[in-house]
């Protein structure tokens, strides 16, 4: 129990020293690890289960779409992405469909990946 409370502590210790990049870095990582999850759900055949890691990648691409600055161009561009991925998510939830899943995947994947290297070259405000 007490592992726990420590862990949860610094848990939540790394989220609130985290900077801006930090956190989006977070939320995408997170909404992967959903991801992952909703696809072994529905291998597995645990409706309930997929539903719930599906809803959580729905609500961390909403995250995404509500805190876009328009006053950039490339906000637009990132709004249809995030748009397109939520379509496909209501998709792959009504059907439990893995491909859909794995697509969206894909996507969250490559944009984690250029996030990093945005990190990386310190282009991030």
């Amino acid at each position: 129990m007490l592992a726990n409370q420590g862990y949860a502590a610094y848990a939540n210790n790394k989220i609130m020293t985290a900077s801006p990049a930090e956190l989006t870095l977070m939320l995408y990582e997170g909404a992967i690890k959903f991801a992952n999850l909703a696809i072994t759900a529905i291998e597995e055949k645990n409706i309930e289960k997929a539903h719930i890691n599906i809803v959580k990648v729905e609500h961390i691409i909403e995250e995404f779409q509500a805190t876009l600055n328009h006053k950039y161009p490339v906000a637009k561009d990132f709004d249809e992405v995030y748009s397109y991925l939520m379509n496909r998510l209501r998709e792959a939830n009504m059907k439990k469909d893995k491909e859909i899943m794995e697509e969206v995947l894909k996507h969250l994947r490559t944009m984690r990946d250029t996030w990093k290297e945005v990190m990386r070259t310190g282009r991030t405000h």
